[in-house]
């Protein structure tokens, strides 16, 4: 009798730890599908450029211009947050690579999360490969967050590859990591002064 009710409990231990098993391994699962959709906290941890190499912090700034505005240097490739007190926040940024670069100054005309991506005919022309349309996502070249830029072509982005931060290497937007982009688009608004010094 007491060999059987021993295996009886080893049997009933087995299958609750089983089922906590299977509870966890679907609890992990639904986190794993939160986070690549961008609704979990680990999502900008994952490769999908979150970490850049060129991390933001708060810098001295000396200029005339009014907290708020956006001062992008691409000499610098870095892009300035104007605050108040003689201060801006500094992110790296991902600039035009060569015949691509400009400057000028223009408004937030609009702002976007997890945009959709039209290419424009020109860069059609020079890449026919890329798609006609590309829905939002993970996988979208303009990542999580996009702000554009007057009525001009170009926007400032996210990017899931935060190895092109620093570098020149898009047709004239401005790309920072899914993690700054985020950060950036919640601290300004439809309307906000961009300078882009070239």
């Amino acid at each position: 009798m007491t060999r059987a009710m021993n295996l009886l409990f080893a049997a009933l231990l087995f299958a609750a730890a089983t089922v906590l098993a299977m509870a966890g391994q679907a609890q992990a699962q639904e986190t794993d599908s939160r986070d690549i959709m961008g609704g979990g906290p680990n999502f900008f941890q994952r490769g999908s450029g979150g970490s850049s190499p060129i991390p933001r912090t708060t810098v001295s700034y000396a200029g005339e211009y009014a907290p708020g505005t956006i001062v992008v240097n691409t000499a610098e490739r870095r892009l300035y947050l104007v605050l108040a007190g003689g201060q801006a926040l500094r992110y790296g940024i991902g600039v035009g690579r060569d015949g691509f670069r400009w400057g000028g100054t223009h408004r937030i005309t609009a702002k976007k999360e997890w945009p959709s991506w039209t290419p424009p005919s020109q860069m059609l022309a020079r890449r026919p490969d890329l798609p006609r349309h590309m829905k939002g996502g993970i996988d979208n070249p303009l990542g999580a967050r996009a702000m554009y830029l007057g009525s001009t072509l170009y926007r400032i982005h996210g990017s899931n590859e935060p190895e092109t931060i620093g570098q020149a290497v898009s047709s004239g937007c401005f790309r920072m990591t899914n993690d700054d982009v985020t950060d950036l688009y919640g601290r300004v608004s439809v309307g906000t002064t961009v300078i882009v010094k070239n």
